[in-house]
């Protein structure tokens, strides 16, 4: 994993970065709207016998969004899932070939995100176009694009953020040599 240095990143990177943390926000909200809405439910079911209509629909709705709104803030922070024995014991005994292997996991990641975006986004569209809903008729309905939408923002700017780091890396490692 690339060192943070004291070099400041060049102004698209901290829009990017502004934005991610905009994304990471509305997710952490949403979070937020579930708890309050899963507690009127269970509250709904045991005190009054009437749970509250759509409660199903929109977690499933909310759930895929949140992962993909604040994946990217997560990637950020250095707090993405991974493996990184390998990469670790590299960093400390051949430095440059870790690099080169953090920098390929972030090409293959871009690509894998880039491949979730691109094959969304017709079923965004389609869901626009179509006024596509989930829940029953007369019951509960909500749109399914806004769901889809938080998914290619979100995927967006995980892809821009793996990109982000592979520039990072090597703006850090060239102005390391340049101080040598």
């Amino acid at each position: 994993m690339f060192q943070e240095t004291a070099f400041r990143d060049p102004v698209y990177l901290r829009w990017l970065d502004m934005l991610t943390q905009v994304s990471n926000v509305c997710g952490s909200l949403l979070i937020s709207g579930l708890v309050i809405l899963i507690g009127a439910d269970v509250i709904g079911r045991n005190f009054f016998g009437t749970p509250v209509s759509g409660v199903p629909e929109m977690v499933t709705l909310s759930i895929v969004a949140i992962v993909f709104l604040q994946a990217p803030q997560a990637l950020k922070a250095g707090r993405m899932t991974r493996s990184d024995a390998l990469i670790g014991y590299l960093g400390r005994k051949v430095p440059a070939v870790a690099r080169i292997l953090d920098t390929v996991y972030d090409l293959l990641a871009m690509l894998v995100v880039g491949a979730i975006v691109y094959a969304t986004y017709p079923i965004f569209i389609r869901a626009w176009e179509r006024s596509e809903f989930i829940g029953a008729v007369g019951d509960f309905t909500a749109p399914v694009w806004p769901a889809k939408m938080m998914v290619l923002i979100g995927g967006t700017l995980l892809a821009l953020q793996f990109a982000a780091r592979i520039l990072r890396r090597f703006n850090s490692q060239r102005n390391s040599n340049d101080l040598v």
